[in-house]
C-alpha cells in the first residue's frame, strides 16, 4: 500500500493498462485460424473412419444374411438382434447429422453446406449455444445418446470391462472445469464453442456409433457358431445315469458328441441297431457283474459326408443288498436308542430310508439311524433305496428284541460317589440316595428310577419307602454300630419294566 502511495499511476500508464485489458479480451474471443484448421482436419479424418466402418458393417450384414440362408433356425434370432442394433445406430447417427446441419445453417445462412463439411462461419461462438441450449436440442441429444449407451451396455451383460468402456465412451455426465465447477454435459458441449469444434465433436460421436455397431454385430455373428465344426477334436461320449444297476432295474445312458450342434440331428447305433433317440435304455437281465456294449454316432457334415464316431461303455449289474449293523451292541434292547449303520452299494446315504416292523426309526443322516423297539420278541428292519425316483427294497434283516438287563442297586452319597454299602455314618445316609444303574463300566446306556425299598434294623419295625430317598425319621432312631439293610429295592427302566434288585447292607459308623 505504501508503495502505491509513493508511486501513483500517471494518466499514460492508466491508458496502457486499459488497452492491455481490451487486447486480452479480443484475443480470448478470437479463435486462431490454425486451431480451426486443425478441427477441420480432424473432422475429415473422422469421416474417412466412418466410411470404413460403414463398408465393414455392410459386409458383416451380407455375411450374416448368407449364414441365415444356410441355417435360419440358429442364425435367425441373432440376425434379428443385429438388425435392431443397425436400426438404433442409424437413428442416432442421422439425428446427429441433422444436428450438425442445423448449426451450420445458423452460421452460414443461405450459403450453408447441406453436408456440414465446408463451413464458412466456423469461428462463430453463438449459434451452437443458440441451437443446443436456447432451443433445447442439446438435452434431446443427451437423452438419445443415453438410450443408445444403455442399449449397448445391456447387450454386453456379464462383461463388466466391456460395459465400462461404453459407459465412458458415451458418457454424458456433468463436466468439472479447472475451478472445480460443474457444468451439464450439453452446456460444456455448446456454450461459447466455435462451430468447427462442435461439428467435429459431433462427428466423433458418429464415428463411435459406427464402431460400436461393428463390434456388436461381430459379437452377435460369433454367437451363431454357424460355420463348420470349430473344435479341434470331436468325440462320442456315453453319459449313463449310473454305471451301477440292480437286477430288474432299468439302465439308462445318454449318448452325445462332446461338440454337438442341436440343429443337426445325429443318428445313434448300439451293436449295429439304430436308436430312436440319444437315450439308450434296457432292463438289466440275469447276467451279474460287468456288461459291455459299443456303438457309433453318425453325423452329416456341411459337405454331405457322413462321419462316424465310435464309442464303448459298460455297466455293472448287482443284486440289491443292504448292510445293517448295530453300532453299539450285538443285541437290540427295548426302551433305549439303538444306533444302527445302514449302507447299500451304489446308493447314496441320503437316498436310504427304513421300514421297521415292531419299532420306530429316526434318520440321523449319513447312513446313521436310531431304532427303538416297541414290542418284545422280534423286530424286522427293511432298507428302502430311492433309485431313479422309485422306491426299492434293498434288504431285510430280523433282530431279537431283549428286555434291558437288571441293573445294580447303589447308594449315591452327597459327593456323587457310588457304593454298595459298607461303613457309613447317619449324617452321610441323610444325604444319600438309592439308585439303580449299570455302574461306571456300563455297556448299555439306560436311565433307571428307584420306585421303592424297605429299611430294616434289628429292634425297629421295617420302614417302607417310596422313591430313592432314605427316611429321615427312621435314620434319627439309629445308633452307631448297628446294621441297616435296604431290601426289596424295586426300579423301573425306560422300557417300563419293574425289576427287583439286590439288598444293600450298611454298617453305621
Amino acid at each position: 500500500m505504501s508503495g502505491a502511495k509513493n508511486c501513483p499511476e500517471t494518466p499514460r500508464q492508466k491508458m496502457i493498462g486499459m488497452m492491455y485489458l481490451v487486447l486480452t479480451a479480443m484475443l480470448a474471443l478470437n479463435v486462431s485460424s490454425d486451431i480451426l484448421n486443425g478441427f477441420t482436419l480432424v473432422d475429415n479424418s473422422l469421416h474417412t473412419t466412418i466410411e470404413s466402418s460403414q463398408q465393414r458393417n455392410s459386409s458383416l450384414y451380407d455375411d450374416f444374411d448368407a449364414l441365415n440362408t444356410q441355417n435360419p433356425d440358429k442364425v435367425g434370432p441373432w440376425l434379428t438382434k443385429a438388425r435392431d442394433i443397425q436400426k438404433k445406430s442409424d437413428e442416432l447417427f442421422k439425428y446427429i447429422e441433422g444436428f450438425k446441419v442445423e448449426i451450420v445453417k445458423l452460421a452460414d445462412k443461405d450459403k450453408a453446406d447441406p453436408k456440414a463439411r465446408k463451413i464458412q462461419g466456423r469461428d462463430n461462438l453463438d449459434v451452437a449455444g443458440q441451437y443446443g441450449l436456447v432451443a433445447g436440442n442439446g438435452k434431446i441429444l443427451k437423452q438419445k445418446i443415453n438410450e443408445f449407451r444403455d442399449l449397448v451396455v445391456k447387450e454386453f451383460e456379464g462383461n463388466v470391462k466391456k460395459q465400462q468402456t461404453y459407459f465412458t465412451l458415451f458418457s454424458t455426465a456433468d463436466v468439472v472445469n479447472d475451478k472445480n465447477e460443474k457444468k451439464p454435459w450439453e452446456v460444456s458441449m455448446f456454450e461459447m464453442m466455435p462451430v468447427s469444434a462442435v461439428v467435429t465433436m459431433l462427428t466423433k460421436y458418429q464415428s463411435d456409433i459406427r464402431a460400436t455397431e461393428t463390434e456388436l454385430v461381430q459379437f452377435m455373428k460369433g454367437q451363431t457358431d454357424a460355420s463348420d465344426f470349430r473344435v479341434n477334436k470331436i468325440e462320442a461320449l456315453v453319459v449313463p445315469n449310473s454305471k451301477f444297476v440292480f437286477r430288474g432295474e432299468k439302465y439308462s445312458a445318454r449318448i452325445v458328441l462332446s461338440a454337438v450342434d442341436s440343429t443337426k440331428r445325429p443318428e445313434y447305433y448300439i451293436n449295429g441297431s439304430k436308436l430312436a433317440t440319444e437315450m439308450y435304455e434296457l432292463t438289466a437281465g440275469g447276467r451279474m457283474g460287468i456288461n459291455k456294449y459299443s456303438g457309433e454316432i453318425r453325423l452329416p457334415g456341411n459337405d454331405g459326408t457322413v462321419r462316424s464316431y465310435p464309442f464303448e461303455s459298460e455297466y455293472i449289474v448287482s443284486e440289491p443288498s443292504a448292510t445293517i449293523s448295530n453300532v453299539d451292541l450285538n443285541v437290540v434292547y427295548r426302551g433305549i436308542d439303538n444306533n444302527f449303520s445302514i449302507s447299500v452299494p451304489g446308493v447314496a446315504p441320503e437316498n436310504l430310508s427304513l421300514s421297521v416292523t415292531g419299532g420306530t426309526s429316526q434318520n440321523k443322516g449319513n447312513g446313521r439311524f436310531v431304532i427303538n423297539p416297541t414290542q418284545d420278541g422280534e423286530m424286522k428292519i427293511s432298507v428302502i433305496g430311492k433309485i431313479d425316483n422309485k422306491q426299492m427294497t434293498m434288504g431285510t434283516q430280523s433282530f431279537r428284541v431283549k428286555r434291558l438287563p437288571r441293573p445294580t442297586a447303589y447308594l449315591l452319597d452327597g459327593s456323587g460317589n457310588q457304593s454298595m454299602g459298607g461303613l457309613m455314618s447317619v449324617n452321610e445316609l441323610r444325604s444319600a440316595t438309592v439308585i439303580a444303574s449299570y455302574g461306571k463300566d456300563e455297556l448299555v446306556k439306560a436311565n433307571f428310577r428307584v420306585v421303592s425299598f424297605t429299611m430294616i434294623v434289628d429292634g425297629l419295625p421295617p420302614m417302607q419307602v417310596n422313591g430313592g430317598k432314605l427316611d429321615a425319621n427312621f435314620l434319627s432312631k439309629l445308633t452307631k454300630g448297628r446294621n441297616l439293610i435296604l431290601s426289596n429295592i424295586v426300579a423301573v427302566g425306560p422300557d417300563g419294566n419293574n425289576q427287583s434288585l439286590g439288598a444293600i447292607l450298611v454298617k453305621l459308623a
